[in-house]
């Protein structure tokens, strides 16, 4: 069971192109092993997010799980998910939390712009994508059962 102390769950659409981006992007530049990252359609998402009261079938956002496993626990969602990311990235990436000064209503307004031309633009697969093997123990939904603590 890999040390979920700082640990950053991303929680995305598998079979979504640009959250697939996302994810090769965060794997490149996690220097300190922060990430984690669950499929919303595998039955780990679905159970952590019933958890939050959120229904685990509405897969039009990314969701981040910050601090996961610790009592600090916390699930952001849209603007806020992906500005803690970038956050957690730390260094140019990191600069770009510069957003939160924005309204989170304008700045959700935009990524439900995105969310909802994101197939059209960035693709859509017909089944999740693996991970490459390197990278496969930082996809909880396949090495990990659920906590709840």
């Amino acid at each position: 069971m890999p040390d979920t102390s700082s640990n950053t769950l991303v929680l995305y659409d598998g079979v979504c192109g640009l959250c697939n981006g996302l994810n090769q992007f965060l794997l490149k530049r996690d220097r300190k092993d922060h990430f984690r990252f669950a499929s919303l359609q595998s039955e780990f998402a679905a159970s952590l997010l019933k958890w939050y009261d959120i229904n685990p079938v509405d897969l039009d956002t990314v969701y981040v799980v910050a601090d996961y496993g610790q009592p600090s626990q916390r699930l952001l969602s849209r603007s806020n998910a992906i500005l803690h990311v970038l956050g957690r990235l730390g260094g140019v990436w990191g600069l770009l939390r510069v957003g939160e000064v924005l309204p989170k209503s304008l700045r959700d307004a935009l990524y439900n712009v995105v969310a909802s031309n994101r197939y059209r633009v960035f693709g859509k697969y017909d089944v999740c994508l693996m991970p490459e093997e390197r990278y496969r123990r930082k996809f909880l939904d396949l090495v990990a059962p659920l906590r709840q603590d």
